[in-house]
Formats: structure tokens, C-alpha cells, sequence
């Protein structure tokens, strides 16, 4: 069985009921209106933009500025225990600075279709070329077929157009998470995306087998898409902003293959895509991966990564040992433990986790946040964290 979260996002951009503000923050009344109360008005002395650039570039922000994303069941407790209306974005409730905008991707968006329903079952081909079964309430599906199951057809592999106008959406929606946010573009990475034309399994069989034919296919899905990349850049103009790529690596004990294989394979990809992005103007290259990487990310670095999403504790990743193996060579998003203290944690160690990870970012380089907050992280907790990362995430100078 497959998570259908790794291969695929809803192509529904979120983007709230009210109209754009001509590029301000959103004020106190407008977040009145929307049933928001005073604690989550934007401090008005930097932009989110700015904020989260300055950061990146180890300068001093107004702030340390804040990323998060949110379970569901999260979220519709939060709206809940508030009292908050249907409009209500928790991303304003929480001084939420950092955004991404993900363009479709998939190498044959054309051929998605629903190919049987009606039943307990649904089958359907998405557009990486994977049939699935799969209940039409379910996080998993069973995987049925891949685009390409003979390596020998490798030649007859033709991905459609990365300019196509149906993977992007509209200006206006765009714009709109431009005055609110930090907005970069995303596409995912080699390892994964490329294990979607292959099988999960069969991906990991090619990189220890045929390590050549691993490296010639991920660098079909590379060049394809840093295309859709560079292209969502430039219709958006985020030049000033960056790419972020997801690209889950490892796990919690380590990477998902041998240092030796990641720099056979998936260096060259990564080297190229960020010497394509920096040859266009793009300002950062950021990386999104859980698990511990440790051990390949000296050579993740090397390509031109700038910055790493979620440093996550559960895998023994830690700030304050990156900050000083890195310096001001990588910036840091997240920190914030959510597998363990913050769900379990009393208030006195989440105080001292949360004011651990802050430190770091006093001089810049860190955009505080967790891998997401999910249930387990009770509203108080989380509250809590917030205040915290309000009173002690404020700079008295910037520069």
C-alpha cells in the first residue's frame, strides 16, 4: 500500500473568502471581520517577504519569522474551541509568514482520469502514470500499474508540455498569497518523483542494480521539473523569493539509500537544478526532507541548497548542531519538535525547547516552525508555543 500524500497534492489552491487588500498586510479590522481577535494582527514593521528574506540572508528581521502547516482535525478544533467562523485562516490567527505555490507537475496531466467508481473501490490513473485502487475515504491505495514497468522503454518516455496552461493558476489567486505571505514556487525532488514512474519499491531495486539507469531517468524528471519551476517563477515573477523543492530522502534513522548512492544518482540532479535556478536569478533554493540526512547533507549543501525544512528531533535532527556545523552557509525552517514534546511535553519543557530553538535564530538564518502540527498538539500547547515565539522571537534592532 502507497500514502497517497507522497505522490500527489489537490490541485485546489487555498485561498480565503475575502478580497485582496492591494498588497497590505491584513489589519485589525479586517481580521475582526473575520472573526480573528487582536493576537493575530501582523506586527506591521516588516512584510512577511521581507521578514522571511532577511532571515534567510542572516541579517536581523522585526522578528523571527514563523512557518507552519496544519492537520485538518487541527484546524477544525482551533476553529472550534475559538468560536471562529468558516472564513477564519488559522495562517493569520498564528502570524503565519512563509507560503508555497505548487504548480502541476505531474509528467502526463492528461491522462488523469477516474477509470472505475460506483463501488466500495475506486480506480483511477493520476497524472505521474500511477493506476490505483483505493476507497474513496482512504490515506492509502493500492498501486497497480506505473508509467514505466519495462526499463528497456525508457526511450519511449515523452512527458507533455511544461508550459501547458492547465498546471498553473490564475494570476489573481497568486497575487493574493503574495500580499499575505513569503511565496515561493514548489515542485518535488529526483528521489520521489521519479519513484512514481518506477514503484516505491522497484525505484530502490534500479538504484542498487542499475545505478545508470537510475541516474539517466532522474534526470528526465529533473529537467522536466525545474521546466515547471522555472516557468512558475517567471509567470509569478518569484525571483525575489525561490524554489523550494520536497524531496523526502530519509527517515528517522537515516537516508533512504547509501551516501555513495545519493552521490552516484541524485547529486547531479540536484547540482543541475540549482545551477539552472541560480543562472535564472532565482534569489533561494530551498529543501524540504524528513528524516535524518545527516550523512548526505554535506553534499546537499555543496549543490547549492541555502536552506533545510523541517529539522526534524524525532529524527535526531537539531538546530543548534546545525547551526554550528553550517554557520551561514544553510538557513533553517522548523526546529519545533511535534512528535514528542509538543504533545507530550509539560509546559516548563516546552518552554525550553521552544526558547532552545529561538536562540538560534537571534542572528538570523532560522524560520521557526514544526514539521506541521497535527491533533496530538493540544490548542493550549500550541497557544502557548505561539506566545512564546511572540515574546522571545522579537528583535530590538534590525540589520
Amino acid at each position: 500500500m502507497v500514502d497517497n500524500s507522497l505522490f500527489g497534492e489537490s490541485r485546489r489552491l487555498y485561498v480565503p473568502p475575502v478580497q485582496p487588500n492591494q498588497g497590505a498586510l491584513l489589519g485589525e479590522a479586517q481580521l475582526a471581520g473575520r472573526g480573528l481577535p487582536a493576537v493575530g494582527v501582523r506586527n506591521a514593521v516588516m512584510t512577511p517577504q521581507e521578514r522571511v528574506i532577511r532571515a534567510l540572508e542572516f541579517g536581523k528581521p522585526d522578528r523571527i519569522p514563523s512557518y507552519d502547516s496544519y492537520w485538518p482535525e487541527f484546524e477544525e478544533a482551533w476553529r472550534a474551541e475559538k468560536s471562529l467562523p468558516a472564513t477564519a485562516d488559522i495562517r493569520d490567527y498564528y502570524e503565519i509568514d512563509l507560503e508555497y505555490i505548487y504548480p502541476d507537475e505531474t509528467p502526463f496531466p492528461s491522462q488523469a482520469a477516474v477509470l472505475e467508481s460506483g463501488g466500495e473501490y475506486e480506480v483511477i490513473r493520476s497524472g505521474w502514470g500511477v493506476v490505483q485502487r483505493r476507497r474513496a475515504d482512504a490515506k492509502f491505495y493500492e498501486e497497480l500499474q506505473v508509467a514505466l514497468p519495462d526499463k528497456r522503454k525508457l526511450d519511449q518516455l515523452a512527458f507533455e508540455s511544461p508550459t501547458l496552461e492547465s498546471r498553473y493558476f490564475p494570476h489573481d489567486e497568486v497575487n493574493f498569497l503574495k500580499a499575505r505571505f513569503c511565496l515561493f514556487a514548489k515542485t518535488g525532488g529526483p528521489y520521489m518523483r521519479t519513484a512514481t514512474l518506477r514503484g516505491s519499491e522497484q525505484w530502490l531495486l534500479d538504484l542498487v542494480e542499475d545505478p545508470g539507469f537510475a541516474l539517466e531517468l532522474a534526470m528526465r524528471m529533473t529537467r522536466h521539473m525545474t521546466a515547471v519551476g522555472l516557468e512558475a517563477i517567471r509567470r509569478y515573477n518569484l525571483y525575489d523569493t525561490g524554489i523550494w523543492f520536497f524531496d523526502d530522502l530519509g527517515w528517522n534513522q537515516g537516508p533512504m539509500f547509501s551516501p555513495r548512492t545519493f552521490e552516484r544518482v541524485f547529486y547531479p540532479c540536484y547540482k543541475w537544478m540549482c545551477a539552472q535556478y541560480r543562472a535564472a536569478g532565482v534569489r533561494h533554493v530551498l529543501l524540504h526532507c524528513d528524516g535524518n540526512i545527516e550523512a548526505i547533507l554535506d553534499m546537499l549543501v555543496d549543490t547549492g541548497i541555502q536552506g533545510f525544512h523541517p529539522v526534524e528531533p524525532k529524527a535526531g535532527m537539531d538546530v543548534v548542531k546545525l547551526r554550528q556545523r553550517y554557520g551561514r552557509s544553510l538557513a533553517l525552517i522548523g526546529g519545533l519538535d511535534n512528535a514528542i514534546i509538543l504533545p507530550r511535553g509539560d509546559k516548563a519543557e516546552v518552554e525550553a525547547h521552544v526558547r532552545r530553538v529561538l536562540d538560534v535564530g537571534q542572528d538570523g538564518g532560522l524560520v521557526i516552525g514544526a514539521h506541521s502540527i497535527g491533533p496530538d498538539v493540544s490548542l493550549a500547547t500550541y497557544d502557548f508555543v505561539r506566545s512564546l515565539i511572540r515574546e522571545d522571537g522579537r528583535s530590538s534592532e534590525t540589520g
